[in-house]
């Protein structure tokens, strides 16, 4: 703990001028506010057969919908992904990289955290299975762990989109971000008319169109000044009564069952009305805050944050899941109804105790994201010659990182679309358990092994440092 904490603080110190910490502490939050929201609105209960069943309260909370306007910081983090993947995307081609190899560098931040928990999971299901638990409870537990795991399917797919869409954004600007949204409208209008299938492209197109702002942001094109974040705090903030109080979306921005429309899965034209007064808030903030982060104290907090940012998104259901059954073991589990003055009072023990619970997976499982985001060192036998070679060689390792992410979003997609009370015996489907395992080991191989030919890095004149944390 010792050496992770001064690591944290030598990072913290070298630190360039030139770093935007802004996006670092916007990460931070956005996340945090994730952990947080999902915790508070969870309302835990037993069934006729006297199981735990947990739901999510805000269809008992119609006052808490208005609230959600705030609380809903997803669009922040596509956002602030979209300036860190440009950042890091013109530090890979200042070194002569290419836009593969800056992908396959990008999986070490995202993949090797996601293994953990998938592993975790499967090995759990295993053994409850030795214990004769029953393989549909199993898997029901399995899959409210794995409830991370949808976000991450968008973003890998987003982050695999970055060289194209990025240089979509160099040559049109933000001509780009419109038509994206008209995508969203016509996704809207297709979901409405009761085609949800039609509308299932929102998921792309919805968070590609905030991500291409976070582009915006790092090229200069949003600059911190009121005359540019005051108009789209007031659009965005006029966009969204419009479309709430007299349009058909409704007025919660995180989903609530029952709702004929959703604005969060897949992104509707609200939750971009959101994103654009988010946007504006941040720009009008982002002077402010950067002074404010000047401090050593709270640069380096921000810092430690982001270096687990990835675990604690994504053990944090976990977390509650761990501290519910021992509860329910111990026959200490409050369980009031929602929205009455002993559930709201169990909110504050809650959140305390799920951030001890937190903690400790975060001190397990967190340096296996800070060593991803590391060069692994290079495979040796009994890695296959001929594989080694395939992994390296130019023709082969643009598709092989592609096929790879695309097999991972397939394997993370199918665990979350498959039913969840159906029996499996590692807790997810066979078919997107081997296939997450294979495209991992694959990515992991294409990063130990560097590509067939080596370019020097091409200096260039005031170039902005690359940072870890990016």
């Amino acid at each position: 703990m010792g050496t992770a904490l001064r690591e944290v603080r030598r990072v913290a110190e070298r630190t360039p001028p030139s770093r935007e910490r802004f996006i670092d502490l916007l990460r931070a939050v956005s996340i945090v506010a994730v952990v947080l929201g999902h915790w508070l609105v969870t309302v835990v209960g037993h069934d006729d057969h006297g199981e735990l069943i947990g739901r999510s309260a805000l269809p008992d909370l119609p006052w808490a919908h208005p609230l959600t306007w705030v609380v809903q910081v997803m669009p922040v983090f596509f956002f602030v992904g979209g300036y860190a993947n440009a950042v890091s995307l013109d530090a890979e081609r200042r070194r002569g990289g290419t836009a593969t190899e800056w992908l396959i560098k990008r999986s070490g931040r995202l993949i090797p955290p996601t293994t953990a928990l998938v592993l975790v999971m499967g090995g759990g299901a295993l053994a409850a299975g030795l214990f004769d638990a029953a393989p549909a409870r199993v898997r029901t537990v399995v899959w409210l762990a794995s409830i991370p795991l949808w976000f991450l399917v968008v973003y890998l797919i987003v982050v695999a989109l970055t060289p194209p869409m990025y240089a979509l954004h160099r040559r049109y600007g933000l001509a780009v971000p419109p038509v994206l949204v008209l995508l969203v409208a016509a996704g809207d209008v297709a979901r409405l008319l009761g085609h949800d299938f039609w509308g299932g492209g929102n998921f792309l197109f919805g968070w590609l169109a905030v991500h291409q702002m976070g582009f915006a942001w790092r090229d200069g094109l949003l600059p911190a000044r009121p005359r540019v974040a005051v108009p789209l705090l007031l659009a965005g903030i006029g966009a969204l009564l419009l479309l709430t109080l007299a349009g058909p979306y409704p007025i919660s921005m995180i989903n609530v069952p029952g709702e004929r429309l959703h604005n969060m899965s897949p992104p509707s034209l609200a939750l971009l009305a959101v994103a654009t007064a988010q946007l504006g808030v941040a720009l009008l903030l982002r002077d402010r805050a950067e002074r404010w982060l000047r401090r050593t104290r709270r640069w380096t907090a921000v810092v430690a944050v982001n270096s687990v940012i990835m675990t604690v998104f994504l053990w944090h259901i976990s977390a509650a899941i761990l501290l519910t059954g021992v509860l329910h073991v111990a026959g200490v589990l409050p369980t009031p109804e929602a929205g009455s003055a002993a559930w709201l009072a169990w909110r504050i023990p809650l959140l305390v105790m799920c951030g001890v619970v937190l903690t400790l997976l975060v001190a397990i499982f967190g340096p296996i994201e800070v060593r991803g985001a590391q060069r692994p060192r290079r495979l040796s036998l009994p890695t296959p010659a001929g594989l080694a070679r395939m992994a390296s060689g130019e023709g082969f390792r643009p598709w092989l990182a592609v096929a790879a992410f695309a097999g991972v979003a397939f394997a993370l997609l199918t665990n979350s679309l498959w039913p969840s009370t159906a029996p499996t015996v590692s807790g997810m489907p066979a078919v997107a358990l081997i296939t997450y395992l294979a495209c991992a080991a694959l990515l992991r191989l294409l990063r130990s092994t560097p590509p067939a030919a080596q370019t020097e890095p091409r200096p260039t004149p005031h170039a902005r440092p690359p940072s870890r944390l990016v």
